[in-house]
């Protein structure tokens, strides 16, 4: 039960402080200690105070499992830190920067966070972002292109068409580290940008002649980002389900680039009454701008998944005119 240092860490902060808010990585603890009659519920949400009188038994289930306690204590102490379970992390940090070898002038987010913080996924806080240094941190995601016709890839001197490496590799892939070091699109600038959020459709569908299409899976749009920013002019068209999500997905990119365009062809409606999947759309989502058929699937707690139109010849058609209007 009190192996994990955040639950003995739970058990210093009422002690300390005299209460305890209900944390995720502390639920067990707070849980146990809800039952005890060493507290009462205070008049905050999720929070518990410690009953005067019984502070001295929350002392004594300390020093039982957490012997070393009150060093843990004077050591947070005299860092200038609460004893909380924020404030260990922090001292924990501190320690590890303290300790940490020269880093490489580039490396990869979770390699970083894996030398200045407790494990690879952690947050990147202030003091992690301060013990890497002048490190320049990227998070190497990579872009899939199945490039447009007479477009061509650039760095320094080199200069090769990417249709022929698209061919010979089955699509072209720019990694974040290639576009930040100089990789630059050159030769015939496409019609478009199709922006295209799962896998089969990007690979199966028939794009408009001269659009360039790209694999956007999810909330990994940064590298997508640095490509687009070499495409300023150039029209940019999103298509993906028509679910919650694919809702924030749109929103995401809007804020890179706000003229972008939703693909929601008309006859998708179709699908509705035989291949609408029950979805729970978020009353807070924001669907102000969004096409009339999205309001009606969320207002009837539906959703289409953009695999259904991949094959459909209308598809291409109905994607040329949306980029013709916006020109």
């Amino acid at each position: 039960m009190w192996d994990p240092i955040e639950h003995r860490l739970a058990l210093l902060e009422l002690h300390d402080a005299g209460r305890l808010r209900r944390r995720r990585s502390q639920g067990e603890a707070w849980a146990w200690l809800a039952e005890l009659p060493w507290t009462r519920r205070s008049g905050r949400r999720d929070e518990l105070a410690v009953v005067e009188e019984r502070r001295e038994d929350v002392r004594a289930l300390l020093d039982q499992v957490w012997p070393a306690w009150e060093e843990a204590r004077a050591r947070l102490g005299q860092a200038g830190l609460p004893p909380t379970e924020r404030g260990w992390r922090e001292l924990d940090d501190r320690a590890r920067a303290g300790e940490i070898a020269p880093l490489p002038p580039r490396l990869n987010r979770r390699t970083a966070l894996a030398q200045v913080g407790p494990h690879s996924k952690a947050s990147l806080t202030a003091t992690r972002r301060e013990a890497i240094g002048d490190a320049d941190v990227t998070r190497d995601g990579a872009v899939r292109l199945r490039p447009s016709a007479g477009l061509r890839v650039r760095r320094d001197e080199l200069d090769l068409d990417a249709t022929r490496l698209a061919w010979l590799l089955g699509e072209l892939v720019l990694s974040e580290r290639a576009l930040r070091d100089g990789t630059r699109l050159s030769g015939a600038r496409p019609a478009a940008v199709l922006l295209v959020e799962n896998l089969g459709p990007y690979l199966d569908l028939d794009p408009p002649e001269g659009w360039l299409v790209a694999h956007v899976p999810g909330w990994n749009t940064r590298t997508v980002k640095l490509l687009l920013d070499q495409l300023a002019d150039t029209p940019v068209v999103h298509f993906g389900d028509l679910d919650p999500n694919g809702v924030r997905i749109v929103h995401h990119l809007r804020e890179h680039r706000a003229d972008l365009l939703w693909a929601v062809p008309g006859f998708w409606r179709e699908h509705v009454p035989d291949r609408a999947l029950a979805a729970r759309w978020p009353e807070e989502l924001d669907l102000g701008d969004a096409p009339p058929l999205v309001g009606e699937l969320a207002a009837a707690g539906l959703w289409l998944e953009q695999e259904l139109i991949t094959l459909d010849p209308r598809l291409r058609p109905a994607l040329a005119s949306l980029s013709a209007r916006r020109a």
